[in-house]
């Protein structure tokens, strides 16, 4: 059997967003936060990228381990999920994030001297971008590099799961567009990644993250769309196949619980 497609979990596939975007935001903004100065760009980039390769490795089969929203829009536009799993994802995200920047502030604050108002982090544009990037140009970079995160995800999966090699040119992306990024706008390039740090920043970073909101979610829209231009055999393929998966798991399914109704004093043919 292909395990390509998730099989209906009821709360795993939430709990697993939820841990997933937690640790992500953790140790992805962590790695900014607590050793930016040691590790540098090329090292933030890194820890972004592999810690999402390991998340799907550990979440992918179960849940897709998209923990991020605009992922999560893409596959809701590529008409891999439903709205009722997507809205569900979201809500996980989010809280996810929160959850991940409120654990990495209770680290900080026992680091003596360590800044965390205005930054932490967070994403920007203007003056407090690195090299000084208008509304504009950081909204036209957030959607480009959040297009190709999305891109390479619907790529590189059938449905929803991740599984295999998969997660390897997913986290190799993450890295690239973190080394493009980071100078930019500091990366979004996930909505509940730039939401939670940008909640205990204050009103610097809250009075701009509406753009990293935006910018990625409408980036993975257009990737979903593009992606069904680009490998319209590849979409109806898979699409075929995840519906014979389905039919022989329903099938399985049914001939189980009909086993199981007979009891164990039943009579075997």
């Amino acid at each position: 059997m292909d395990k390509r497609t998730v099989l209906p979990l009821d709360s795993r596939t939430v709990t697993c967003e939820f841990l997933g975007t937690l640790l992500l935001v953790f140790f992805g903004v962590g790695s900014a936060v607590l050793s930016g100065e040691y590790i540098g760009t090329l090292g933030i980039a890194v820890a972004f990228g592999f810690v999402l390769l390991a998340l799907c490795y550990t979440f992918g089969p179960i849940s897709g381990c998209h923990v991020n929203p605009a992922v999560t829009l893409g596959m809701l536009v590529a008409g891999r999920i439903d709205v009722r799993r997507a809205v569900e994802y979201w809500v996980a995200q989010m809280l996810g994030g929160i959850a991940g920047a409120a654990l990495l502030l209770l680290v900080a604050k026992q680091v003596p001297g360590l800044k965390v108002h205005g930054a932490f982090g967070t994403n920007g544009y203007g003056y407090r971008s690195a090299v000084g990037i208008n509304i504009f140009g950081a909204f036209v970079a957030e959607l480009i590099l959040t297009f190709l995160l999305v891109f390479v995800w619907l790529a590189v999966t059938h449905r929803i799961a991740v599984v295999g090699f998969d997660g390897l040119p997913i986290g190799v992306a993450l890295v690239v567009i973190h080394l493009v990024g980071i100078p930019l706008t500091g990366t979004g390039v996930n909505p509940a990644r730039s939401f939670g740090p940008a909640l205990f920043a204050g009103s610097p970073a809250l009075s701009q993250v509406w753009l990293f909101l935006i910018a990625p979610l409408v980036g993975g829209a257009l990737a979903a769309v593009v992606h069904e231009l680009t490998h319209p055999a590849l979409t109806a393929l898979r699409a075929a196949r995840t519906a014979a998966i389905e039919a022989e798991e329903a099938e399985d399914f049914t001939r189980a619980e009909a086993d199981g109704d007979e009891g164990p004093g039943a009579a075997r043919p």
